[in-house]
């Protein structure tokens, strides 16, 4: 049974401004999800002494810096037009690339995997890159 007349409209606006809410949030969240990883990986790639650290904050050029601090070429990006298989390859060739980052920055590589674990992995990579990006660690003699 639909609600009729002035609890309806109530109803309706409500629901539509709380989806409204949600969205806005969302948005946010993400901006600012960005923001921290473009940042996080600008400082890393200047540590790094990458020639143009803020490709950081371009999309799909970030990725293709990643690949580039790890060692590979940065034409494998095109394989993110490969539907799937693509895509797959490109996941695995950015964890081989983290994983290659992390020890020339003194950090176990095993830490690159971390994006891989579900529901808080993104968290957890977001934390090793900021650890990776703003604190300088000393080659440990047992690391």
């Amino acid at each position: 049974m639909a609600y009729e007349g002035a609890a309806g409209i109530f109803l309706g606006s409500f629901a539509g401004a709380l989806g409204a809410t949600f969205i806005m949030v969302a948005i946010l969240v993400a901006v600012a999800f960005y923001v921290y990883f473009a940042y996080a990986w600008m400082i890393i790639a200047t540590k790094l002494k990458h020639k143009t650290p803020w490709l950081a904050w371009i999309p799909f050029a970030n990725i293709a810096m990643i690949l580039q601090l790890g060692r590979f070429h940065w034409a494998w990006i095109f394989l993110v037009l490969v539907p799937i298989l693509g895509w797959i390859a490109i996941a695995v060739l950015s964890i081989i690339a983290t994983w290659r980052i992390l020890e020339k920055r003194n950090y176990p590589g095993w830490f690159s995997f971390s994006v891989l674990i579900p529901q808080v992995g993104t968290i957890l990579y977001m934390i090793v890159i900021g650890f990776v990006a703003w604190s300088d660690r000393k080659k440990m003699l047992f690391s």
